[in-house]
């Protein structure tokens, strides 16, 4: 290993750990105007937002459970596999955008399928 690797390695490994603990804390996050603004550049993507739960849906008999996320731009459902989050909980939530049909740019059925969450923020 010669000498610039043994300085770009401790760098490297630096930027990842800080990278990942910006997500962790909210920063890099997608507002939710931003993705309502342009849901077809969204589709598909994988996006992270924080905000506080407003509202949660569960219906037992299909299995569907959802939540509404706001943040100080707008509202989105998430959808989850998981226990819904309680209303008022300020979480950060890692999901994939994705719309029932996107009609000359304007999307229907918009919402996030929740991957992960954290409530620390």
């Amino acid at each position: 290993m010669n000498a610039t690797s043994r300085h770009l390695l401790p760098a490297l490994a630096l930027a990842i750990v800080l990278a990942a603990g910006c997500a962790h804390v909210g920063i890099g996050t997608t507002s939710i105007a931003d993705i309502k603004r342009s849901p077809a550049a969204f589709e598909g993507k994988e996006v992270v937002m924080k905000g506080t739960v407003r509202e949660v849906t569960k219906v037992p008999l299909v299995d569907l459970k959802s939540y509404v996320l706001a943040d100080s731009t707008g509202e989105i459902t998430v959808t989850t596999k998981s226990p819904p989050p309680a209303r008022g909980e300020k979480l950060i939530v890692r999901g994939d955008v994705s719309s029932a049909a996107i009609v000359g740019g304007h999307s229907f059925g918009l919402h996030v399928g929740e991957r992960d969450r954290s409530g620390t923020f």
